[in-house]
């Protein structure tokens, strides 16, 4: 395992001799544009070990995405391979549906300590709620991003992270101007989580459990999503989905678009860069 093969996979070429925020933020954003956040594994009948090596080999090697336990798992590698002060964190998601965060640790994120300041690096959560740069760790400050404005609050050791909510402009619908649910208020909760140290052995019975698991979101749907540099790519099932940031005040661009089976695995290639060695089943 090679840190330049790593930076040559995310088309990483600036200097990295200081472990610094610019550093930091710089092969941040590479990684997140480069590896996608994707699920497919577990729809081609391949088993996702989360092991170093074999998430290695997958995503670097092989030029696969990964789901948010590999994808951080890897850049936690690369981070402490550079000098960064990082540990793993585990958090519990926000399920919309029903209102509420998972009672279960579900997903992994990173915490990074530069110059006294600690800041969350999560490269693995996919879709619109993904970060783009490090945040700074602090309660109730607003931190403006591409995707949106993001911010924590901490109540009593918990910290929550939301994201103000932006409105969506798809074309081919006649009410335009709707935000994403519009009944839950402006704030989208996110996650929720702890400062305590984790180690990636935390999550192996997570690994397996996501893989078996029929009622979670990542058996019942295949997903591919990738950050672009005004918005991002998703691929769900067979709908294609291409969003664009702010393209006007406070609102998004969103075109999708509904593929073939022939047309999915195209897409694959072209606009994710992955060929998958075993028949995909959407």
């Amino acid at each position: 395992m090679n840190i330049q093969e790593y930076f040559g996979r995310i088309s990483y070429n600036k200097p990295y001799e200081d472990a610094d925020l610019q550093t930091l933020t710089a092969i941040f954003q590479h990684h997140i544009q480069s590896i996608p956040f994707e699920n497919l594994s577990m729809h081609c009948g391949e088993p996702i070990e989360l092991d170093l090596q074999s998430i290695y080999n997958k995503i670097v090697r092989k030029k696969r995405g990964g789901w948010c336990l590999e994808i951080n798992y890897l850049l936690f590698w690369a981070l402490q391979e550079l000098g960064y002060d990082v540990c793993i964190l585990g958090a519990n998601s926000y399920d919309p549906a029903k209102k509420g965060y998972t009672a279960a640790m579900n997903h992994i994120l990173l915490k990074v300590v530069i110059k006294g300041d600690s800041y969350i690096v999560d490269a693995g959560f996919g879709g619109a709620y993904q970060m783009w740069q490090p945040l700074l760790l602090v309660s109730g400050k607003d931190q403006p991003q591409g995707p949106g404005i993001f911010h924590f609050m901490e109540d009593n050791g918990t910290w929550y992270f939301e994201k103000v909510k932006r409105k969506h402009y798809i074309p081919e619908h006649s009410k335009n101007d709707f935000p994403d649910n519009p009944e839950l208020g402006n704030i989208r909760k996110i996650y929720r989580f702890t400062l305590e140290p984790r180690h990636i052995d935390d999550f192996q019975e997570l690994n397996a459990y996501l893989q078996v698991s029929p009622d979670n979101i990542l058996r019942k749907k295949s997903i591919c999503s990738l950050q672009t540099t005004n918005g991002l790519l998703a691929l769900v099932g067979w709908t294609f989905t291409e969003m664009r940031y702010n393209y006007k005040e406070d609102m998004d661009l969103v075109n999708i678009t509904t593929l073939t089976d022939e047309e999915v695995e195209k897409t694959l290639k072209d606009k994710f860069n992955i060929v998958l060695e075993n028949k995909l089943v959407p």
